[in-house]
This record gives C-alpha cells, structure tokens and sequence, in this order.
C-alpha cells in the first residue's frame, strides 16, 4: 500500500469528522476533506517532519475551511426555497431533541466557529493544546482560552433548556 493511502485511510475518518463540525454539512465536509488530501497530494512532501503530517492535514483543513466560508459569505449558490426549508427543517429537528449528548452536539454545532474548532480538535478529535494552537495559527493561551469560554458558553445553554425536560405538558383536571 502506498504512503499516501496509508495516509488517507489512517487520518479520512478524523477529518471528515472535524470538517463536518465545522460546515454541518456533509456534502462540504466530504469536499474539504478531499481538498484537503488533494493539496497534500501536491504539498506534502515539502513537509520535512512526517510525524506533523496529522497537525498538517488538520491545519490545511481548517484553512480551506474558512476559504470555504469567506467565498460562501460573498456568493451564495442556494436558492431561496432552499434556504427557508433548511430553516425548517432545523426548528423542527430542535424541538424533537431526545438525549443531552445529542443536545450538547446540537449546541457545539451553534457556537461559532471561533469557539468550536479547538472545542472539537480537543474533545472529539484529542489534540493537544499545542497541535491546536499549530492548527488553527493562535497562541496557547488563546485555544486554552477559547475551550474555557466555549464549555461555559455550552453549559450554560445545556443547562437553561435541558433536552430531558418534559415539553408540551397538558394539565388535566379531575371531573368533579
């Protein structure tokens, strides 16, 4: 098997993961992913340290990212029908909420995506502090920061409206 599939098949499932935290959708999160492992087809051998090919593929991936997202701002290719029934769609899917971890992702998935990329490296991909910081191009103090701030921001929220709460409770009386 070749370097580069062994590449693929040990990191594709991670990135596909981090890039759909931060698109929340998969159709975006599979082209990140592709894009990225596409400018590593073409970059990657300048990277003179193989074992920083992980941090490598996760900082490309954040950068296509938010290529991704600045082009997205400027050009919308949706059309409008599109647009509300996604809007729909999402209301309805937050009122069937069903588990707290499921609620938590729903929340993680809200925050912005200052707050959530090194929440999502840290807890669900288990980067260090310091990949982090190499990933997204911040100090350490800033991703300790930004985890800090994005927990208090997630319990803050999980705990005003806990999905376990009971919703649309009739009262009924007694007949007399």
């Amino acid at each position: 098997m070749s370097e580069f599939q062994d590449l693929v098949d040990a990191h594709y499932e991670a990135l596909y993961r981090f890039a759909l935290s931060l698109s929340k959708n998969r159709e975006t999160a599979a082209d990140l992913v592709q894009q990225t492992f596409c400018i590593w087809a073409r970059k990657g051998g300048q990277l003179r340290d193989r074992s920083k090919a992980k941090t490598w593929l996760f900082t490309t991936l954040h950068r296509e990212f938010l290529a991704h997202a600045r082009k997205a701002r400027r050009f919308s290719d949706e059309e409008l029908t599109e647009a509300v029934a996604g809007r729909v769609e999402a209301t309805e899917d937050e009122s069937d909420r069903h588990l707290d971890g499921q609620r938590a992702l729903e929340l993680l998935g809200e925050l912005d995506e200052t707050f959530r990329a090194p929440i999502v490296l840290f807890y669900l991909q288990q980067h260090s502090y310091k990949e982090i910081a190499e990933i997204l191009d911040v100090p350490i103090g800033t991703v300790m920061s930004r985890i800090s701030r994005a927990k208090a921001m997630l319990r803050r929220r999980m705990t005003s409206e806990p999905s376990s709460a009971p919703k649309n409770i009739l009262r009924l009386q007694r007949e007399a």
